[in-house]
């Protein structure tokens, strides 16, 4: 990773330079920028909700969404990893893998067992950073 890269929690004025980032992510939906913002909007006050940026430069180039719930089977919370989208022109840079064990860290400090996610396209940069292909994600959509 460039070492002018930092990984932080995302501010309120970073909705800006994510929505295009969201907006390239999607490949199953079309991102409209009004549910975007209501979303981000709702986000920032959801208990268990992280979402972190990697800025370089003063600009956004990747972000990370993941949520913190609780289960039996883990016996307490885990935390599930929605979203993590890094700029074209930082991938393979280490900017994924930072946004990862920033994910993780947040994640062992709030007490959970794991962290989980579901990815058709990156597994191996997933297993590179130490995750189990563990299961088969399925998703009904409504």
């Amino acid at each position: 990773m460039p070492d002018t890269t930092l990984v932080r929690a995302a501010r309120p004025d970073d909705a800006d330079q994510i929505w295009p980032l969201a907006r390239d992510f999607a490949t199953s939906f079309t991102p409209q920028r009004d549910a975007f913002d209501a979303t981000w909007r709702d986000l920032r006050e959801t208990p268990g909700a992280l979402v972190a940026v990697a800025e370089s430069a003063g600009r956004v180039v990747g972000y990370l969404l993941a949520h913190r719930h609780l289960t039996f089977l883990a016996n307490g919370p885990v935390a599930w990893v929605e979203e993590v989208m890094v700029a074209e022109t930082h991938r393979r840079s280490g900017v994924g893998g930072e946004l990862m064990r920033f994910a993780e860290r947040w994640a062992q400090q709030h007490g959970a067992a794991y962290v989980a996610l579901a990815s058709r396209r990156a597994g191996p940069f997933y297993t590179a950073l130490g995750y189990d292909d563990s299961a088969t994600f399925f998703k009904k959509s409504l």
